[in-house]
């Protein structure tokens, strides 16, 4: 399952992203947020979209079923636990969230993968985990820097992402970088940057369901 995410129709819809739902862990988070954007105006929700229908139109040429948490870009939602719910109902081999990050502090860069830690079920253990390094692996392989403010080596796990909670299923979220830094900026608002993040998914979901 590939999750792009947030939506382009959220800004307009306030009082649904806006609504608490279930986050796991016994917490709440509000459903959707808007997303980022670059100072360009390019935004998150565009981005995310553009990179998992070039993965997912990959993988399908594989063989590979795919299942997405949305089908368009203009659209609210879903919230974050009906993203999960999706996952989960497909049964989904492996969950690849798409995003990109927005922080502002000074030379912010680089990429990194999140996996629901301290696990609460198996699938959240040694799968999320080998999943979430195989994303890093490839994205690296790549040629894409890893972060400069979050996590180590590319890796960050997290324990407040609803998403990653909630799934029963091996399942991670990659921030493929920081929209604020202009070159970063610059790559995402690229079409041929673009399929240069999607081809590294593509590689890392690949060699995770090799095995």
């Amino acid at each position: 399952m590939l999750d792009p995410g947030h939506n382009g129709g959220n800004a307009k819809a306030p009082s649904v992203i806006n609504k608490q739902v279930p986050a796991g862990r016994g917490e709440t988070k509000p459903c959707n947020t808007t997303g980022t954007a670059a100072d360009s105006g390019y935004t998150e929700h565009a981005f995310t979209w553009d990179v998992s229908q070039r993965v997912g139109n990959a993988l399908s040429a594989k063989g590979i079923q795919v299942v997405y948490t949305r089908y368009d870009d203009n659209g609210v939602g879903p919230c974050v636990d009906k993203r999960a719910e999706t996952g989960n109902n497909a049964n989904a081999a492996a969950v690849v969230s798409i995003h990109a990050d927005g922080s502002t502090s000074a030379g912010a860069h680089g990429f990194h993968v999140s996996y629901s830690n301290p696990p609460l079920n198996s699938a959240q253990g040694r799968p999320s985990i080998s999943l979430a390094d195989d994303v890093r692996d490839s994205l690296r392989d790549a040629g894409f820097a890893t972060s400069t403010y979050l996590g180590t080596n590319g890796i960050y796990p997290r324990a407040d992402l609803a998403g990653l909670n909630l799934s029963t299923r091996p399942a991670v979220l990659v921030e493929c970088g920081n929209m604020r830094n202009a070159a970063e900026a610059a790559t995402m608002a690229s079409p041929s940057g673009r399929q240069r993040y999607a081809d590294a998914i593509t590689a890392a979901v690949l060699s995770y369901l090799a095995g």
